[in-house]
Order: C-alpha cells, then sequence, then structure tokens
C-alpha cells in the first residue's frame, strides 16, 4: 500500500504564535537580495488576474536554493474590502520540498506578507538612507504602515515619528498603539506635507492604483532623505520621484512586467535593484545629501524566505494541524 504522505497546515494565528522576530525577517530579506545580485534565485514575474478595478490576485513563485526554500504565495489584494470590514491583503502560501516537489506546508500569508514588506523597507533603507536618521514619516497607518516602522525601528534609532493617514481617527489610533508598542512618541498630523517635509526616512504604503492622483509634491522631501514607496507611484507625483538622485526597485523584471501591464508610464527607469545593490554590485547612498527611493513591489522570494523560518520553527514547537495529501 502506498504510504500517505501529509502536509503542516498553519492559519494566521498559528503563524503568528511561532514567534518569528522582526529582526529574523530582515536578515533573512537581506540575504535573499544578496543571493538575487549573485543570481542564486529563481524567480519568475508574478502573473495575476484582476476581477475589479484596482484589485488584483498575484501568483508569486520563488526557488530559493541556498535556503532550501521553494514555494509560491497566492495573494490578493482588494481596496474595497476595508469598507466591508475585511482585509485588503488575504491568500495562501504552499512551501514545497526542494527535492521531491512535494507539498510541506499551507499557511495563511496575511502576516508573512505585512512583515516581509517592512523588512524589505529597512533593508533598502540600510543601503539607501542615512546612516544617521532619526525621523520617520508613515503616510497610510494600516497594516503596512505598522510593520514598516516596525522594521525601520530595528535598524534606525528613531526620534520623532509623525503619522498621516486620509481617516485623522485612524492615524491618532495608530499613533496610540505603535506608540506604546516601540516607546515612540508618534505625532498624528492632520495634513500630508506635515509627514514628508523634514523627515529623515517616508514611508507611503496606501492602495495601489493603476490610474492614480499622487498628492506628493517636488520640494517636500528633505535633501538626505529616504522615502519607501510601498504603493508604487499612488502617492508621489512624478516631479517628485524625478529629484531622487537614486531610484531603486526591489526586482527589475517585476517592473518592467507592471509598466506592461499599464502602471509606471511615468516613472523614471530605476538605477539598480535591491539585489545588485546589496551584493556589492551597484553603490547605495554615496553622500549625506543625496535623495533617495526604493520602490518595493513585492516579491515572492521575500515571502518564501519568511516563510520557511515559519515552517522550521512550526515544527519545532509543535504548531499546526497535519492534514494528509
Amino acid at each position: 500500500m502506498q504510504e500517505i504522505r501529509s502536509f503542516l497546515y498553519l492559519s494566521r494565528a498559528d503563524v503568528e504564535a511561532v514567534g518569528l522576530a522582526m529582526e529574523e525577517i530582515i536578515a533573512s530579506v537581506e540575504r535573499v537580495f544578496q543571493e538575487m545580485g549573485k543570481g542564486g534565485v529563481e524567480m519568475p514575474p508574478k502573473p495575476g488576474i484582476h476581477t475589479r478595478p484596482n484589485a488584483f490576485i498575484h501568483a508569486m513563485p520563488a526557488s530559493i536554493p541556498s535556503l532550501g526554500a521553494a514555494g509560491m504565495k497566492w495573494v490578493s489584494g482588494y481596496p474595497g474590502n476595508q469598507s466591508k470590514g475585511l482585509p485588503y491583503i488575504s491568500g495562501l502560501l504552499i512551501l514545497n520540498d526542494p527535492e521531491t516537489g512535494l507539498p510541506l506546508a499551507v499557511m495563511d500569508c496575511t502576516w508573512i506578507t505585512a512583515k516581509r514588506t517592512g523588512a524589505a523597507t529597512a533593508v533598502a533603507a540600510k543601503y539607501l538612507a542615512r546612516k544617521d536618521s532619526r525621523s520617520v514619516g508613515i503616510i497610510a497607518c494600516g497594516v503596512q504602515g505598522r510593520s514598516n516602522l516596525e522594521a525601520l525601528a530595528c535598524l534606525f534609532r528613531i526620534q520623532t515619528v509623525k503619522a498621516y493617514d486620509l481617516h485623522p481617527e485612524i492615524a491618532k489610533q495608530f499613533a496610540r498603539e505603535m506608540g506604546n508598542r516601540l516607546h515612540l512618541e508618534i505625532e498624528p498630523v492632520p495634513e500630508l506635507a506635515g509627514a514628508v517635509k523634514q523627515m529623515d526616512i517616508v514611508v507611503t504604503s496606501g492602495p495601489i492604483l493603476k490610474d492614480p492622483e499622487p498628492a506628493i509634491k517636488a520640494g517636500w522631501l528633505s535633501e538626505g532623505g529616504f522615502a519607501s514607496l510601498v504603493d508604487f507611484d499612488s502617492s508621489w507625483q512624478v516631479d517628485a520621484v524625478r529629484e531622487a538622485h537614486k531610484l531603486a526597485t526591489d526586482d527589475m523584471a517585476q517592473m518592467a512586467y507592471y509598466r506592461r501591464e499599464g502602471y509606471f508610464r511615468t516613472t523614471p527607469t530605476p538605477y539598480a535593484d535591491l539585489g545588485e545593490i546589496v551584493a556589492g554590485k551597484k553603490p547605495g547612498r554615496e553622500s549625506q545629501n543625496e535623495r533617495t527611493m526604493a520602490i518595493n513591489l513585492g516579491i515572492g522570494s521575500e515571502d518564501i524566505a519568511a516563510a520557511v523560518l515559519v515552517y522550521r520553527r512550526a515544527r519545532e514547537k509543535k504548531i499546526g494541524v497535519e492534514l494528509p495529501l
């Protein structure tokens, strides 16, 4: 009789219960970028389907031989969900055995998506922001705003945080909750410019729009400032992006794919992706006065790098449910 095989199922609660620290995720994401820069990652641009305007469901496969990790995230982003009390981002992630291809685990991807996105911003900032950066502006105070600030606080001695959201009550809640969590004074500001001007680091993480009406203008990002554009070009006017002395992205092939799909119609071509920068093939920040930006599109290698850590820790802690194939 053929052996009955199984895989591990991890719910969102299980994934969170594993207790993976943000510092571990940052280190893993940085290692993945280094591997990408050396050509050690297989990751095709993510294909997607679109059932609603400005919504997506994407397949994000990746193989990382150095981590013994392979798999795919099947993730959706639906801006209209927020008005229904549902998460903007949802989906599942499958890990496979690189030796046999058999499924090892299926897990909720919501927590992983949030954390690895923050980690990618932190890695970009490590190479592109000033080392002495002390102030952070957060635009859009949802899940990504939280994870990005958490990750930045792991690498920088943050002293000042200003938070802006289209809904002021959300910015106030963010300030209370993240201030207590990170032991920071966070000021909710009533105007968008207040979270951009004079900030060392700025993160924009609103909904990703194909036909955006960006509000951040040229001249707002400080000389020597760094911006992480988690929401593509939805928040930054093209003249503001063109002010950057260095514009990077997390994956050039992925950005080329998005251009073919109608995004980034006026956005300048990045000079490098983060893999090239982390691997030392292209320079990061070279002077205190440079304005720098990173458009982090969100790539499957980051997810798989985090997921394999979650899976191994879950096995150690005996978390999750074993299900037959």
